[in-house]
């Protein structure tokens, strides 16, 4: 059997090693071990990485479209809020779980771990 590709599986929030068991136990909380090859998930931490590449991705996204709908149509303010708001959310929420299951996958491949001196 082959590996899979961990990043692809990261993506999917499947576990990294095997590409089978489930990466997450809930929305984004990480599952302790993977349900099919018992590979330990408890040490993955993706830190505050995940959170960032989605302001990026999404900030640019929504503000670009805000901007454009400003200039070109000059909508009233509450068309703004009415649309881009939910907008950002649905933006930011769908894209927070599988950048969060790339992070950790690479973490993962790359076998990286924190630094401790105990």
């Amino acid at each position: 059997m082959s590996r899979p590709n961990p990043l692809l599986a990261g993506l999917r929030g499947r576990c990294p090693n095997c590409g089978e068991g489930r990466l997450f136990q809930g929305f984004l909380k990480v599952a302790p071990s993977c349900d099919a090859c018992g590979y330990d998930l408890a040490k993955a931490d993706s830190g505050d990485g995940p959170a960032v590449f989605v302001i990026l991705i999404a900030g640019f996204l929504c503000a670009f479209a805000m901007l454009f709908t400003e200039i070109a149509y000059a909508p009233p303010i509450w068309v703004h809020v009415v649309v881009f708001l939910p907008l950002t959310l649905g933006v930011c929420l769908g894209l927070l779980r599988p950048l969060k299951g790339v992070m950790l996958a690479a973490q993962f491949s790359n076998k990286a771990s924190e630094a401790r001196h105990d």
